[in-house]
């Protein structure tokens, strides 16, 4: 049956909340990780369906996948109880006051150009969070089935086993990842201008389009670093716990400390983070 989790991802599921020192925040990482896995499961059954694609910007996509997987989350998240608001991108996704209480945040498909043209590369993305600070993050890939945990505190995993960030010690030596902002069109010198100062520094730079996965991945070693501008809370507030409980490291183009609530976001593996606020510090919006 359609969302519901086999043998094999309950277990996963479990050595995650078996691992959290906080019993609460293991019980909602159990919740957030069965939601998202239940969203996985739609996202699978429409990906290679046509699609009914509308526009929020002139490049900024909604399909029907985004909607039908966010309503499978919603629903799970109210079904769990609790007194937790919602942020979440298509249906809740105002935030003109940052939450001051437990929140969900939401994206229920990071990557939706890349799921309108087939590109297999997006993600269910659900932080719980308190205020502006995330205690559980999930990125569950559906396409690659997998399911990426982390709880506040107690560390990360990819599919129930612990993960941690590279070692790499130089970015002569990185594989990094970036994204490009919906509005490319009003950002495209200053966007152009630092991927043309960190792509001649490094070993290269992916651009695959959902920044949640990014975050993912550099959790686990598969890049190194990973630096982007004009994201939504939903696209990091997940990616951003997995970073940092993977050992990783987490600012803004100046160096102070980073939520999801502002422009830019610059992450590593701790080890070449000086080397890339090196490069990105004069394009920061903060100050």
């Amino acid at each position: 049956m359609a969302g519901i989790p086999s043998k094999d991802e309950d277990e996963r599921i479990a050595r995650c909340v078996a691992g959290c020192k906080n019993p609460a925040l293991g019980e909602l990482l159990r919740t957030a990780a069965m939601a998202a896995l239940a969203a996985g499961s739609v996202l699978r059954g429409l990906y290679d369906k046509p699609h009914q694609v509308t526009h929020k910007g002139a490049i900024d996509l909604v399909t029907e996948a985004d909607v039908a997987s966010e309503q499978t989350v919603l629903a799970m998240l109210r079904e769990a109880g609790g007194d937790i608001g919602f942020l979440a991108e298509e249906s809740y996704a105002s935030y003109e006051n940052l939450p001051q209480g437990p929140v969900w945040v939401i994206d229920p498909l990071d990557g939706t150009t890349n799921f309108a043209h087939g590109f297999p590369f997006f993600a269910v993305s659900i932080a719980y969070a308190e205020g502006t600070a995330s205690k559980v993050g999930v990125v569950y890939a559906p396409m690659q089935d997998e399911l990426f945990c982390a709880c506040l505190g107690s560390g990360a995993w990819l599919n129930g086993r612990p993960i941690q960030v590279s070692g790499v010690g130089t970015l002569q030596d990185s594989l990094l990842a970036t994204g490009f902002p919906y509005a490319i069109e009003q950002e495209v010198a200053g966007v152009m201008a630092a991927l043309t100062r960190l792509v001649t520094r490094c070993q290269g730079v992916r651009r695959a389009g959902a920044a949640a996965l990014d975050l993912a991945y550099l959790a686990c070693g598969r890049t190194d670093g990973f630096w982007e501008i004009n994201l939504k809370p939903w696209d990091t507030a997940a990616g951003m716990l997995l970073v940092s409980e993977a050992g990783g490291r987490l600012t803004i183009y100046t160096g102070k400390g980073y939520t999801p609530y502002v422009p830019e976001v610059v992450a590593s593996n701790g080890l070449i983070h000086a080397a890339m606020l090196e490069e990105l510090r004069a394009f920061s919006r903060t100050g």
